[in-house]
């Protein structure tokens, strides 16, 4: 039986809704992909951003030539100007969506170690950079809640 869902991303299993792929061009978000390009996906709340990156993650992950992750990135948020605290929480999310949604450890084992050698300012650079010389695939990120 499917439902209304007003609250967090759907499931298109369960819930009512318009397929998030067919929402937007996807062959022009995919050249755009291609292109090593960055791109803003902007629209007022509760309109299905988050649905339509999780789909375009799942998508990407399915055609098997990206290794895609979507991170939400709201707990930096409660840090407010405490920049270290921030990014120790943001780089800890992104090793734990990595391991989590894409069973891979790699993050999660070196997020640590990075955060020490070069300290929370350059953790992301850096953590993003080892993540990107081990993958063999090119690396997708869609980020949430960025604001």
């Amino acid at each position: 039986m499917r439902f209304f869902n007003t609250a967090g991303p759907i499931k298109q299993d369960i819930h009512y809704c318009v397929p998030p792929l067919e929402r937007w061009n996807l062959a022009e978000i995919l050249d755009l992909i291609d292109q090593q390009k960055y791109f803003i996906l902007h629209a007022p709340r509760q309109t299905g951003k988050t649905s339509s990156l999780l789909a375009l993650r799942d998508h990407l992950n399915a055609e098997g030539r990206y290794r895609a992750l979507y991170v939400n990135v709201e707990c930096g948020q409660s840090a407010r100007e405490d920049v270290a605290a921030a990014l120790r929480a943001i780089c800890g999310t992104l090793a734990s969506r990595a391991r989590t949604d894409l069973g891979d450890g790699y993050l999660y084992e070196q997020f640590t170690g990075i955060l020490d050698q070069v300290g929370p300012h350059g953790a992301l650079t850096e953590l993003l950079s080892a993540w990107t010389l081990h993958e063999k695939k090119p690396v997708v990120i869609f980020i949430d809640e960025i604001d």
